[in-house]
C-alpha cells in the first residue's frame, strides 16, 4: 500500500467530513472523536458526497437520498445498492496518512 500525506491532523474536525484526494481517488475522510477512517467518498446511489453527508457516531448519512453508511466497514443500507471500499487512515500525532492500494 501507498501511504499519502493528507495533511495535518486539525484540518480534520470531530464529526465533519473532509475529501481529500489521493492515489487517483476521491476519499472521504471522518474523524469520530479521534478516531479516523476513509471511505469511497461517492455514495454508490446516486453519486453525492458522502464528505458533505451527516456523521452520527460512526454512520454517515449521504446527503442526497440519507443512505447510511458505516465509516468503519463501508456497508451501505438502502437505497445504496453496494457498500463502498474502506482505506487505512494513521497518524503521527501531527499529520494524517492515508493507505491506498
Amino acid at each position: 500500500m501507498a501511504k499519502h500525506n493528507i495533511g495535518p491532523v486539525e484540518n480534520f474536525p470531530v464529526n465533519k467530513g473532509v475529501c481529500v484526494e489521493a492515489g487517483g481517488k476521491r476519499v472521504a475522510i471522518f474523524n469520530t472523536t479521534g478516531q479516523f477512517y476513509g471511505i469511497d467518498d461517492t455514495c454508490p446511489h446516486r453519486g453525492a458526497s458522502f464528505a458533505e453527508g451527516t456523521l452520527s457516531g460512526t454512520v454517515v448519512a449521504c446527503p442526497w437520498h440519507g443512505a447510511e453508511t458505516d465509516v468503519r466497514t463501508g456497508r451501505c443500507g438502502p437505497p445504496s445498492p453496494a457498500p463502498v471500499n474502506t482505506y487505512e487512515v494513521s497518524s503521527d500525532g501531527e499529520t494524517l496518512f492515508l493507505d491506498i492500494d
